[in-house]
């Protein structure tokens, strides 16, 4: 029963955990792809507006060159043709005085169509402004201008549209363009998402010219693979927590182990001291009952025998409801005690006892020893360690108790000699009902809870209690108490 508790309760432990972790987890990896989201759409929103401003700044196609140049540079390119015709048309007239024939006439109008189609590819191949250069990449660009493929899109009032080839990096099929443009038609000015196309869109009208620039959707994706990276971490993180719950688990639910098992032991304990003296009391009423015409007098070793165990319980009940007293009654009332003179007089009780046992007794006691406590408590601390000296002490053995007072605390030492408490039995001395031979103890009468309560007792006073045993030096108990308070 007890494992399948703690088992229960250990994967309730580790759920719980991993559960807490999951959730943090969960949290974290979703606020960081949001984030990396809002930053990806952030960056494409830069795009389109700075591929905007270049398509703005440059018109939707170079301009056409003006002036002398672009006479010239057109004359040029007509010269051969032009010359012909002239010289043609010239000839005819001074050679025959005639006008020039129709047919010559149409070799003209060729000639000058020739010349203005050379003057527009002239145009046309004429070098780019220093504003219609390709977005920059590498190097310290500004971060409103990212390198993000951006198809740019003029509207003419008429309805006409061209691309920007200044302001284009990349290219868009002619229905998906079309049916962009009908989407964003209505459109207010500013940035927006296309969810039915996959694109983001920014929409400006500059000069009667209705500028759209168009991103793609995967521009802000970056977010799905770190989401699965993430994932891929978070699955990873949550198998290393599995493993590190497991072995914490055990490591924390350790002391209940322990205290579920003192308390198995408590109740058995208690039950066992408690059998004994109810069935000697149970035999000797029904002995009592076998006679009912014997008089009391003849019967008296019966009812002696019953009164022995009832005191005995007694004893026994008070001290467990002792032991319960400092969890849950309030703290008791401190005062001054002279520890000096409550030694002695304890002392002074167990002459007799010793006398009887043949065990010298002897006490090496500092003079006025005081400490801030309660002297009943304080009197049965020091009565425990020195019944419990005279009970394990051989005949012809010695008790030596000392009182010193050091500049940091009090001791109070209780030493026998006898045989020693086994090493293994040491730890557990301060144990309720531990006895560590348990054939000698029953026999002094003792139920294994005098040095439970001591210990109880030191706490009480703020201190502490411990013992030392040695097959050659006997055993020690030592308590330690803090010096008073001013």
């Amino acid at each position: 029963m007890e494992a399948a508790m703690l088992r229960r309760l250990r994967a309730k432990f580790i759920a719980l955990n991993m559960a807490t972790v999951a959730v943090v987890l969960a949290i974290l990896f979703t606020a960081i792809c949001y984030i990396d989201y809002q930053q990806g759409v952030s960056s494409v929103h830069a795009a389109l507006d700075a591929s905007i401003d270049r398509a703005a700044g440059t018109g939707t196609q170079p301009p056409a060159p003006t002036g002398t140049d672009a006479t010239a540079d057109a004359g040029a390119a007509g010269d051969v043709d032009a010359g012909d015709s002239a010289g043609a048309g010239a000839g005819a007239a001074d050679g025959t005085g005639e006008p020039a024939a129709p047919g010559d006439a149409d070799g003209a109008g060729n000639s000058a169509d020739d010349a203005g189609g050379a003057a527009e590819g002239a145009a046309a191949t004429a070098p780019e402004p220093a504003g219609m250069a390709p977005p920059e990449i590498g190097g310290k660009r500004a971060k409103n201008d990212p390198v993000i493929p951006v198809v740019v899109c003029a509207v003419e009032a008429d309805g006409s549209r061209s691309i920007a080839p200044s302001a284009t990096t990349a290219s868009i099929a002619d229905d998906v363009l079309d049916s962009a443009v009908a989407a964003v038609a209505d459109e207010s000015e500013g940035t927006g998402y296309l969810d039915a196309l996959g694109l983001f869109y920014a929409k400006r009208t500059v000069g009667g010219t209705t500028l759209l620039a168009f991103a793609d959707a995967s521009a802000a994706a970056s977010w799905q693979s770190l989401a699965l990276a993430l994932a891929a971490i978070g699955a990873g993180a949550l198998v290393v927590f599995f493993v590190v719950s497991v072995f914490f688990s055990r490591w924390a639910l350790r002391p209940v182990q322990r205290a579920w098992s003192q308390q198995q032991r408590f109740v058995a304990d208690a039950s066992h001291e408690l059998k004994t003296p109810l069935t000697v009391i149970l035999a000797n009423t029904a002995i009592l009952r076998e006679h009912p015409e014997r008089s009391i007098a003849s019967q008296s070793q019966w009812i002696e025998s019953t009164q022995t165990e009832a005191e005995r319980m007694q004893e026994l009940v008070c001290d467990m409801l002792d032991l319960a007293k400092p969890d849950h009654a309030p703290s008791r009332q401190h005062e001054p005690v002279d520890l000096t003179d409550l030694v002695e007089g304890v002392l002074l009780q167990f002459e007799s006892v010793a006398f009887e046992r043949h065990v010298a007794l002897s006490a090496k006691i500092d003079r006025a020893v005081n400490v801030t406590g309660d002297a009943t408590r304080l009197r049965r601390l020091t009565a425990t360690l020195l019944d419990n000296a005279c009970k394990y002490t051989n005949e012809g053995g010695s008790i030596a108790v000392t009182l010193r007072q050091t500049v940091r605390r009090i001791e109070l030492s209780v030493h026998n000699t006898g045989t020693a408490i086994a090493r293994e039995d040491l730890p557990h001395v301060f144990d309720r009902f531990y006895r560590a031979d348990k054939a000698r103890t029953r026999a002094t009468g003792s139920y294994g809870l005098g040095l439970a309560i001591a210990r109880e007792i030191a706490k009480e006073h703020g201190g502490a209690i411990e013992a030392a045993s040695e097959e050659s030096a006997g055993t020690t108990f030592t308590v330690t108490l803090p010096l008073p308070t001013a």
